[in-house]
């Protein structure tokens, strides 16, 4: 099937094809990854894009709370569709595809989320659409490190008549040169602390960004650290505080779904891109002493085999992911977790089966190759890890053996 030149001036909701909209995205944003990659600089123009085509704002509802039709209403897609997005942009400049992942979650989670007041939930989601305005959770603390693995945060907030008064310092806050809202993980000062997200906007005094982003890999992210001194929100923007036991659950069951299937599509997308170049580059590499390309050797072709192997279960097994999920048959925790390590492993597997071939040019700056590499590395650290992935999944098959052997 042939497919006409799209219109990229025209809003998504308009275009009914998809596929070439985003292999132009995929193109364009590949265009200019590796300088900035090189200089560790934001993709401004990346997200001025994403604005212009109205996919910053698509997981926000046509339909806002109580049934009443939204006068700003997003473009609420299925998961499937939105790890599409998320795929081909990946493959593009992973940078920019982890900054749409986290505004994509967050507005699924705030679209079902009554424990926001829905003046302000209104607001963050009118954003959104009208202005493209993007929104993270600030997490990660120096002493803290991740939440995901227990413990107090160091960013506090004081009660006082005028508000809530919030410091603290926060790393690896993604996306953060282009943010508007700031989900702030922190707790209150009282003797028995309530924790949960401060809603903080960009431009609120007090609000310190430090350039500290230097990576091995996903470089053009903008993790920078973020400060905050005194800063003064209203006291409805704490918008969801909790005895600290009460988090231990985690996600909601959609959130951990929309995360999983998301961040896992992302590295998939860089495990394609990484599987193109190898593809280009064995079939126009004629080496003197074989006087043919490389793909003709069997060993090449065995090792493209692999590597279509590969992304082929990751398909497989995100498909599966997210089409449970729009159904609303959310995935178990242990399902979400099995979902990003697989998927996560196949990718860097398939990475470096084209490193491995490829040799030298497979390591030159000048090569894509080299840059996916350092880039679907970072699938690692991503919450959960495997190490909490595997212990968790093994001291289940334990537990549920001996449960078996007690009945």
């Amino acid at each position: 099937m042939t497919h006409s030149s799209p219109d990229l001036a025209s809003p998504l909701s308009a275009i009914s094809d998809l596929d070439p909209i985003l292999a132009s995205l995929t193109a364009e944003f590949s265009g200019r990854a590796a300088e900035h990659d090189r200089q560790a600089s934001f993709a401004f123009e990346n997200i001025a894009r994403l604005r212009e085509l109205g996919l910053l704002g698509l997981t926000v509802p046509k339909i806002f709370g109580g049934g009443v039709p939204s006068a700003f209403g997003g473009g609420e897609v299925t998961l499937s569709l939105a790890a599409r997005i998320i795929r081909a942009i990946g493959q593009g400049d992973p940078s920019t595809a982890l900054v749409l992942v986290m505004q994509y979650v967050h507005h699924i989670h705030l679209a079902r989320d009554d424990r926001w007041p829905a003046s302000l939930r209104e607001r963050v989601q009118r954003d959104a659409v009208e202005n493209g305005a993007l929104i993270n959770s600030l997490r990660v603390e120096p002493e803290l490190g991740t939440p995901a693995r227990g413990g107090l945060p160091n960013t506090i907030a004081r009660r006082t008549p005028e508000g809530w008064r919030l410091s603290g310092h926060k790393l690896y806050s993604t996306g953060i040169p282009a943010l508007t809202w700031l989900s702030v993980w922190g707790r209150t000062d009282d003797d028995n602390p309530s924790v949960g997200p401060f809603l903080v906007h960009r431009d609120t005094p007090g609000v310190k960004i430090i350039e500290s982003w230097d990576h091995l890999g996903m470089r053009a992210s903008g993790s920078h650290e973020v400060i905050f001194e005194d800063v003064l929100i209203p006291l409805d923007h704490a918008v969801d505080l909790r005895p600290p036991a009460a988090w231990a659950r985690g996600f909601d069951p959609d959130q951990m779904a929309w995360m999983t299937v998301l961040v896992a599509s992302l590295y998939d997308g860089v495990a394609q891109g990484a599987r193109d170049w190898f593809a280009e580059f064995a079939n126009e590499r004629v080496p003197a002493n074989l006087g043919a390309p490389l793909a003709s050797l069997s060993r090449f072709q065995e090792a493209a085999g692999v590597i279509d192997a590969l992304l082929f279960s990751n398909a497989i097994i995100l498909q599966k992911i997210a089409e449970a999920t729009d159904r609303g048959d959310y995935p178990s925790v242990r399902d979400c977790n099995f979902t990003k390590y697989i998927v996560t492993k196949n990718a860097i597997e398939a990475v470096e089966h084209a490193l491995e071939l490829s040799g030298n040019p497979g390591l030159t700056r000048s090569n894509p190759l080299e840059r996916h590499y350092r880039d679907v590395l970072c699938s690692r650290i991503h919450t959960p890890q495997n190490d909490v992935i595997l212990t968790s999944a093994g001291r289940d098959a334990f537990a549920s053996r001996a449960l078996r052997e007690v009945a």
